[in-house]
């Protein structure tokens, strides 16, 4: 069955229209039918069995008649700072981290950053990688999706407040490992492609991030945050 995030208000038992851009993907493009039934989600927990009930040429119609309170969230609260890579290499970032269960993305600028956002493209390409994150929440089933938040300068973030168990990704020469000690509530740190400056982990050590390393292999920048969450999926499952 389809799934769609709608911002609106969802409750049983009303009738609601579609928003532009349900109606554009659902009735346009998979030319959906009346009586056809999908998921609806607005990110505030759990989603609703709706019901296609009226199809004009500009809007549409549903009834909303279940609601489903299941939580497909992830064990864990994650706050990721991202440094901002060019091209499809973000989009997949941002895609697989959702999907990963991130709970909020902050988008950085490094010394070795590709990328700076330039006014009037800001607000488009933040749009972009929102729209990217909800697209992940439709196909992968979770009904909360992560916030993407406009850039900031690394040296900033790091200096923020922010959970207390924090880790960057960087080279680790005790081999500890560090998520033995960690909270369900942290802050990861991924630098760009080039990699974070040596001043960079440390001004994050200086601001209680420990490296944390994972395995021998030089990740890429978009590859990094899907390993590091994968390993927390798993960490956080066995440990609840």
């Amino acid at each position: 069955m389809n799934r769609f995030y709608i911002e609106t208000e969802l409750n049983t038992g009303n009738t609601i229209e579609l928003t532009e851009s349900v109606f554009h993907h659902w009735v346009r493009v998979l030319r959906a039918k009346e009586q056809e039934q999908a998921i609806f989600f607005n990110g505030k927990g759990g989603e609703y069995l709706v019901t296609l009930t009226e199809i004009n040429k500009k809007n549409a119609f549903v009834s909303v008649d279940q609601f489903n309170e299941l939580d497909r969230t992830a064990p864990f609260n994650v706050i990721l700072g991202q440094v901002m890579s060019k091209g499809d290499r973000m989009d997949y970032a941002i895609q697989k981290a959702t999907e990963l269960g991130v709970t909020t993305i902050q988008l950085l600028t490094s010394d070795r950053c590709e990328m700076r956002l330039k006014y009037d493209r800001d607000q488009k390409k933040l749009d972009h990688w929102q729209s990217v994150a909800i697209a992940a929440c439709e196909q992968c089933g979770l009904n909360k999706v992560p916030q993407i938040l406009p850039p900031i300068a690394l040296n900033d973030w790091v200096k923020s407040e922010l959970p207390t168990s924090r880790f960057v990704l960087a080279p680790n020469k005790n081999q500890e490992n560090v998520l033995l000690k960690s909270d369900n509530h942290l802050a990861l740190l991924i630098g760009p492609e080039g990699g974070l400056s040596e001043v960079e982990i440390e001004t994050a050590n200086q601001n209680n991030f420990q490296n944390w390393c994972i395995g021998d292999r030089v990740l890429r920048t978009e590859t990094a945050p899907v390993v590091a969450l994968s390993i927390l999926n798993y960490h956080f499952s066995i440990k609840a």
